[in-house]
């Protein structure tokens, strides 16, 4: 499995202005694992023609080939001979659109061809000043922070530097008063707290680059935000980054972020687009491809070597068209011909078709889930069969994968296995894909989804934006960790995928969610009407959720949905009460507990020899 390093800055402009080497700089953006580009700048002052410069730009052209020699890289190069360094550079970053514009801020300040001001107050672009040749790693970083759109840049940067060991350093001034003052933080904050390989450092201080400087030496690289407010010189970064730099020998990075700080008084909202660093990096680093666990014999090892167990879990409803095929496949490839699932299990929710002979003459338990924990109310749901799955499989990790599967490959079970395998800390993993609709006998590719990009993303962005980066949090290709799923309460019916992920960030956190992409899953699409249903149901998840944060939030909301109809006559009003019920956690269950205590003293198989089963 492939160890992917987040980075925000997948391409970095560097000028290289004529008489500079500009090695600092080409080696500070390697360690970013970035694109490069460099752009030799060879000015030519008015009084000359252009044509004066062609030396010069042989000159430069050979520097940036022996940069790339050297380093035993390939960059993109450009030499540009020009009057307007500036306004020329302006037109190339435009073109280009790097995600970062990486300076030698000596070599700015020698150069006639462009003026700070433009570059600092009106930055075309992010930009990262450098003073200082670039550290060897290890990187020892210092991020000193106080809020704010250049901060959140410098930790941008930090997070994305290899082999890097980082501090952040919050200042604050004894005489910032109530909590708007440090507003700016705020967003920040949040996005730390859910970095615990980030060490903190908090200091009241009237003296922040006093306070910067008496940390300095214990780091080989300091990252900080300029200034927000207009300059007091033409080449100042502001007050606190001008003293940092003119009395520390620690290599620094200026950093600044295109988007302004707000003018007007911080408020609650400060801060706030903090977050997506947080969802940049885990997006980068938890995102994988189910090609990357195709190595079927490895998983196995991995398997036996951590003595795990693994159960699939096949919920089910009148699905007798595709049933057979999701069942054979699986079990051929990934229990006939490597070991590498325990069982197979269907929980049907009473079909009316041949759904479950079919299973049973697969050769695998079938259940019906109403018949399971007979003494609790039966209800019908696809979240209530997942719930009573825990009660008949064994396995220390459970996958589950939806039935109604056309183009069923074995990608869809250890696609979604492979970062429990592989990671210990991750403890669920959602599956993603395009997904192509089956009308009748047509394919009509890029549709489905509309639930998840007209209810569920809208919410997730607004109240928990952790996961906006959760590429389909209602996929039914799953997988989590039994010590996860048996402590936390399921929704009966399609609020349970919300449920889920809701609870196992706020338990565990974001760093335990992982997504992989299964390419594609062609499956039969539902009614307008049926969409508009899941709907209804997974606002109420939503705010079920909610109401642990706020309170009480449901009492007066209603559960009833009129349902618009049509007939020849004209239209009329159909209430059907969708109620979304939720189950407590499977470990409160006393006959849960009772079989977990005997599977694992062994003194039975497995929980589904407790239950008498249902062709």
């Amino acid at each position: 499995m492939r160890t992917q390093k987040y980075t925000s800055f997948r391409t970095v402009l560097i000028p290289i202005i004529q008489g500079q080497k500009g090695q600092a700089a080409f080696e500070a953006a390697r360690a970013l694992d970035a694109h490069i580009i460099l752009v030799g700048l060879v000015p030519v002052s008015l009084d000359e023609s252009l044509s004066t410069g062609a030396s010069a730009a042989r000159q430069m052209r050979q520097q940036l080939r022996s940069m790339n020699e050297e380093l035993g890289i390939r960059s993109r190069t450009k030499v540009v001979v020009s009057y307007d360094i500036w306004n020329d550079l302006l037109t190339l970053i435009k073109e280009d659109e790097p995600d970062l514009m990486l300076l030698e801020w000596d070599a700015l300040l020698n150069t006639l061809g462009i003026q700070p001001t433009d570059v600092l107050l009106r930055p075309p672009c992010n930009i990262a000043f450098l003073r200082g040749a670039f550290p060897e790693t290890p990187l020892r970083i210092l991020v000193p922070l106080r809020g704010g759109p250049h901060a959140e840049l410098a930790l941008q940067m930090a997070l994305s530097f290899k082999e890097s060991r980082l501090t952040t350093l919050h200042l604050k001034s004894p005489t910032d008063k109530q909590v708007k003052a440090d507003a700016p933080f705020r967003g920040l904050q949040r996005v730390l707290s859910q970095l615990p390989e980030v060490e903190k450092q908090f200091l009241e201080t009237q003296e922040p680059a006093q306070a910067i400087l008496e940390k300095a030496p214990d780091f080989n690289l300091i990252i900080m935000g300029t200034t927000a407010q207009p300059m007091h010189t033409s080449i100042s970064l502001g007050p606190v980054a001008d003293q940092v730099m003119k009395n520390t020998t620690v290599p620094i990075l200026a950093v600044k972020n295109r988007r302004p700080m707000p003018h007007a008084i911080p408020d609650e909202t400060t801060g706030t687009q903090a977050i997506s660093i947080l969802v940049d990096k885990w997006f980068a680093e938890n995102t994988f491809h189910a090609d990357e666990f195709a190595d079927l014999k490895q998983l196995v090892s991995l398997k036996e070597k951590n003595g795990l167990t693994i159960s699939v879990a096949l919920p089910s409803l009148n699905e007798e068209e595709t049933v057979a095929k999701v069942i054979s496949t699986l079990k051929r490839s990934l229990m006939n011909d490597v070991p590498l699932l325990d069982e197979i299990v269907l929980v049907d929710s009473n079909s009316s078709d041949r759904t479950r002979e079919i299973a049973a003459a697969e050769g695998i338990p079938v259940f019906i889930q109403q018949e399971l924990l007979p003494h609790l109310s039966p209800r019908v749901g696809k979240g209530e069969g997942l719930w009573k799955s825990l009660l008949v499989t064994q396995g220390d990790i459970i996958a589950w994968i939806d039935t109604d599967i056309v183009n069923i490959h074995p990608r869809f079970v250890y696609g979604i296995l492979g970062p429990l395998l592989h990671t210990r800390h991750i403890q669920f993993v959602k599956g993603f894909y395009r997904r192509p609709l089956k009308v009748g006998d047509k394919i009509q590719a890029g549709g489905g989804g509309r639930v998840t990009e007209l209810t569920a993303r809208p919410l997730l962005n607004l109240f928990y934006p952790e996961l906006s980066g959760v590429v389909q949090p209602l996929s039914g290709e799953y997988a989590a960790r039994r010590s996860f799923l048996e402590q936390v309460p399921f929704f009966s019916t399609y609020g349970v995928e919300t449920g889920l992920l809701i609870d196992v960030f706020e338990m565990h956190g974001l760093s335990s969610i992982a997504q992989v992409d299964l390419l594609e899953r062609i499956h039969h699409n539902q009614s307008l009407e049926a969409l508009s249903k899941m709907s209804f149901i997974i606002l109420q998840a939503f705010f079920k959720k909610l109401e642990r944060r706020y309170g009480p939030l449901m009492e007066d909301v209603n559960k009833a949905m009129k349902l618009i109809r049509h007939e020849p006559g004209g239209y009329f009003l159909e209430v059907e009460e969708i109620i979304e019920h939720e189950r407590p956690p499977m470990i409160e269950i006393p006959e849960y507990q009772e079989w977990r205590a005997k599977i694992i003293s062994g003194a039975i198989r497995d929980a589904a020899s407790l239950v008498v089963k249902q062709p």
